[in-house]
């Protein structure tokens, strides 16, 4: 490698391992019903076959002290340690070792925004919080509202009970002393407390509580009533403490404080001084009070040579926050570009006509811009009642604050009304008390609503708030005092400012994500994460602006197909977006099948139909594990989407019929979705080897997620975090079969590594296409110092777009000779299309030694 191709400052200082990175789930036994494990020593036994592969770095999922069961590691229990059950921190060292004997970096995910409660007993300064209350070192850590206007008496409220009369079934359990029955007094059983201590516990069911320090006397409700917690009807508004999204399992930390950061990352900060780790991806950072703060924190700890990156989700027109000192995101913004440049806009009409009648609605943009104000409303003002009423606490102690800086100074900045001497009352708003709160919730409910960003307290997002009052204060005069008296609250920056942001991330990602792309029906390939299913296609030269702003801005963002959150696999999107290209084809089929088999309601089966072709064999039928596998899709699909049923008011009868629906087409309907599969297979396999090529030669570090070297159709968590059998991989099986997406992988992950500084840090510039199927020719190289390195040519819409369409189509190569990779054949000047792309949808191209 030339001395001008090795990059040598910041990160690039890491070398190869940023030349791409290759994500492996983590499974302790206790996880699988069969006691399966993927442990560090098994990615370990990796290593040989990662680095032939050509990765750069292998990618961990959390490997905290987790949940005892969890399948995810996101619900850490103790972020001081790695999890005994994957091998500890000495695995860790030993995987690193052996990484670095084959040039292999290692990056980790780490998750400081919350930790897992669900089990209190397995978390120990959980437990010590709940025990000990205020007096507990770690009452700080956790985001608990405690105020004495929080709806449970100042205790913390932890919404537990199926009913408000399950208080009676509690039990107080007591190391010794005869066994009573339940909501009389005690039980006699072995109790579990701090540090490994024997001690009384509430029990209900198999829920278990601390009990604080001399207030185990009485019966078990007498007990609960002297805790510094109170069980609560998990129906009731009622929360006391910052959850992640509207998960009560997971609570939110103060990172925002000093001692907390450096307690929570004691264990990362080892990793650093060891040189255990060249990258940390954060998750969830926009859960945070302060994420660029944090980012600040993180990057201090850990050095300016070490990857950093931030699992945030960018809005179509949003960028990354420039004061955030990390390398970019998980790169669901670059999956965005992918998926929509393999979409076949001339497509759009006829889907959307197809959307409206069995959708009810055309998944515009119009339609997903409307629709996600009104979810972000009904998530606001149902599932995250208590965010609410908390954020609604905090616009006014914070005007309340204000206004009496304000009055002191003889000054009145903030422009409200006056705010009531407790802070909680009127507030400025009119109307009553009753009134006043209902119109300040509406307000901040409409503010959320309206905004169209995760989070918009970003430095760089400035405006969008002020623009967005001044709207609604257009459109609401109602509202008026209340939208007053938020601004005023927001421009001092303090806690009501903080909680609106992170309720906003919150109300985004289960308005969008979780529920919105669960109801879109018109191509579901792109209601995928951070995606924009109200847009249907990407022009070619679009895609080559974004992919060279990408290089400018991002260089060493990741780049992502898949991951352990895509609501569908790569190659699953990629066969559904097939029928964008042929959507006559499409409507005939649908109109058939629900002739046939009607299904139990036409949205639905319209969004599960979709999934079945995108999943459906090519050849054969469909095996009893993947009908499991729809099955089990399906039940999550439906009750997200919450139209026809949900997870909290399940509906027996429809889910019932959905699955009937389901087996009848898989035992019934092969007949007219076998041929249909066949039809699309070909162009979904071209668009995947597209993607991936995309993906692997484009800005940024790729991630290859495990098993994503070959085919595969995972579709939504837990489905994709399902373990990989790599036996025939290792072996060399696959590739000695010749399996077109493994050889593709394996050659472009092999040119990234011998071509660091074009790929970490090159431009990417269009090659000239000319002919008349130009605009359908993805061609581009990657270069340094002005110097082109290495590139792609592709050709997309392959369904309808055969060899015949491109006859006259041709590429100006740069000057010099190119080697096409991986066969070899020598190209220059200017290349037929037809001739270079005959065998492959794409090829790859490195410029050969002068």
């Amino acid at each position: 490698m030339a001395a001008a191709d090795q990059p040598t400052t910041g990160p690039l200082r890491r070398g190869a391992a940023l030349a791409s990175t290759y994500r492996v789930q983590l499974r302790t036994p206790a996880s699988d019903p069969d006691g399966r494990g993927f442990v560090l020593a098994d990615v370990e036994e990796l290593v040989p076959y990662l680095a032939d592969l050509g990765v750069g770095s292998v990618y961990l999922s959390p490997l905290m002290t987790a949940t005892p069961g969890s399948t995810h590691g996101y619900d850490v229990v103790d972020p001081t340690t790695v999890a005994a059950e994957l091998g500890g921190i000495d695995a860790l060292r030993s995987l690193r070792q052996a990484c670095r004997a084959h040039g292999l970096g290692v990056v980790v995910d780490i998750v400081p925004n919350h930790l897992g409660v669900d089990q209190p007993v397995a978390n120990r300064w959980w437990w010590d919080a709940l025990r000990r209350g205020p007096d507990s070192p770690y009452f700080s850590f956790f985001d608990f509202d405690t105020e004495p206007a929080n709806g449970a008496d100042g205790r913390i409220a932890i919404p537990v009970l199926g009913s408000p009369e399950d208080i009676e079934q509690l039990v107080v359990v007591t190391p010794t002393g005869p066994g009573t029955e339940s909501g009389s007094g005690t039980e006699s059983g072995s109790g579990s407390g701090e540090a490994g201590s024997v001690e009384a516990e509430l029990h209900f069911y198999d829920h278990r509580f601390p009990v604080a320090p001399g207030t185990g006397e009485g019966s078990a409700q007498q007990v609960h009533d002297r805790q510094h917690y109170r069980l609560v009807h998990w129906r009731e508004p009622l929360l006391g403490y910052r959850r992640f999204f509207t998960v009560t399992g997971l609570a939110g930390l103060r990172q925002e404080d000093p001692a907390v950061f450096d307690a929570t990352h004691s264990e990362v900060r080892r990793w650093c001084e060891e040189d255990l780790v060249d990258g940390i991806r954060v998750d969830h950072p926009d859960g945070l009070a302060d994420p660029v703060g944090y980012a600040r924190r993180l990057r201090e700890l850990a050095g300016d040579d070490r990857w950093l990156l931030v699992e945030k989700i960018l809005a179509p027109a949003e960028v990354l926050e420039p004061a955030m000192p990390v390398d970019g995101t998980t790169g669901y913004d670059a999956l965005r570009l992918i998926d929509q440049m393999l979409v076949d806009h001339s497509g759009q009409a006829r889907l959307t006509e197809l959307a409206t009648r069995y959708s009810g609605g055309p998944g515009d943009e119009e339609q997903v811009h409307e629709q996600s104000a009104l979810l972000k409303r009904q998530i606001v003002i149902e599932d995250l009642s208590p965010e609410l009423t908390r954020l609604a606490r905090a616009v006014r102690r914070d005007a309340a604050g204000g206004r009496e800086s304000s009055d002191a100074a003889g000054q009145d900045p903030i422009g409200v009304s006056s705010v009531g001497p407790d802070g909680v009352a009127g507030g400025g708003i009119d109307g009553g008390d009753d009134d006043a709160d209902a119109m300040l919730r509406e307000a901040l409910v409409s503010v959320i609503a309206k905004t169209p960003v995760y989070r918009a307290d970003y430095p760089v997002l400035r405006g969008t708030l002020p623009s967005i009052m001044e709207d609604l204060q257009r459109q609401e005069p109602k509202l008026e005092s209340a939208l007053r008296l938020v601004a005023g609250a927001l421009a001092l920056g303090g806690e009501a400012s903080i909680r609106l942001a992170q309720v906003t991330g919150a109300a985004t990602a289960k308005a969008e994500e979780d529920r919105l792309f669960y109801r879109l029906g018109r191509l579901v390939s792109l209601n995928e994460v951070g995606g924009s299913p109200g847009r249907m296609g990407l022009p070619v030269e679009a895609f080559h602006l974004a992919m060279a702003e990408r290089a400018r801005a991002t260089p060493l963002a990741m780049t992502t197909l898949s991951t352990h959150d895509t609501k569908r696999g790569e190659d699953v999107r990629a066969r559904i977006s097939v029928l964008s290209q042929l959507p006559g084809e499409w409507a005939d089929l649908v109109a058939e099948v629900f002739r046939r088999f009607p299904p139990p309601a036409e949205d639905a089966g319209y969004f599960l139909l979709q999934v079945i072709v995108g999943v459906w064999p090519e050849s054969g039928e469909p095996s009893d594990v993947l009908r499991s596998r729809l099955h089990d899709y399906a039940e999550k699909a439906l009750r997200e989407a919450a139209v026809h049923t949900t997870w909290t008011d399940q509906d027996g009868d429809f889910e019932s019929s959905a699955h009937k629906w389901i087996d009848t087409l898989l035992d019934s309907g092969g007949a007219l979705l076998a041929p249909f599969a066949r039809r699309i297979a070909p162009a979904g396999r071209d668009n995947s080897l597209i993607a991936k090529a995309t993906q692997l030669m484009s800005p940024g570090v790729p991630d290859v997620y495990q098993g994503t070297e070959v085919w595969e159709d995972s579709l939504v968590d837990p489905d994709n975090r399902r373990f990989v059998d790599y036996a025939p991989l290792r072996s060399g099986a696959v590739a000695r079969s010749g399996h077109p997406k493994f050889t593709l992988v394996r050659e472009a992950l092999r040119i990234r590594r011998e071509h660091p500084a074009a790929m970490a840090g090159g431009a990417h510039v269009p090659l000239p296409v000319r002919g008349p199927a130009a605009a359908d020719v993805v061609a581009f190289t990657r270069s340094v110092a002005g110097r082109p390195a290495v590139g792609m040519i592709a050709r997309r819409r392959t369904a309808v777009v055969g060899a015949a369409d491109v006859a006259g189509t041709s590429v100006q190569l740069p000057d010099g000779e190119w080697a096409v990779r991986p066969d070899g054949r020598s190209i220059s000047g200017r290349v037929d299309v037809g001739d270079l792309l005959s065998g492959s949808p794409v090829v790859l191209i490195v410029r050969e030694a002068d």
